[in-house]
């Protein structure tokens, strides 16, 4: 049977008590860019199928997608991209059994962050 006695058992640790390490960090925000990009790959379809259904509706969804609003949702989608693609190399990594040692995996993480930011700015000034 369980036990009902659990006054003198301690309780898993709370977030006050817990510090989050940069993998588990990296791991949710790999997690958030993958359905950030779902968003910005629904404005991408959106304005395309403006683009097809004619010139009125093509300029509402043109003027939105280029807004400054536009522009900041495509420079993050950008980021959230970079940043996806590369944790998802460091997971296939992982997936080899290479750099889980706790060192190691913080710099991978360090490395997946820098990348993204690096690879990010490079896109942005090859493509502007």
């Amino acid at each position: 049977m369980a036990d009902v006695n659990r006054g003198n058992r301690p309780l898993s640790p709370h977030l006050q008590v817990y510090r989050p390490q940069l993998t588990s960090i990296s791991s949710i925000l790999t997690r958030i860019t993958g359905n950030a990009l779902i968003v910005a790959s629904l404005m991408i379809v959106w304005w395309l199928f403006a683009a097809s259904t004619g010139p009125e509706y093509f300029a509402v969804a043109n003027g939105f997608v280029t807004s400054w609003f536009g522009d900041l949702v495509m420079f993050l989608s950008v980021w959230a991209l970079w940043y996806h693609t590369l944790a998802g190399v460091r997971h296939l990594i992982w997936d080899e059994a290479k750099m889980l040692e706790l060192d190691r995996a913080e710099k991978l993480g360090w490395a997946v962050i820098i990348g993204s930011v690096v690879l990010t700015v490079l896109t942005v000034i090859i493509v502007w």
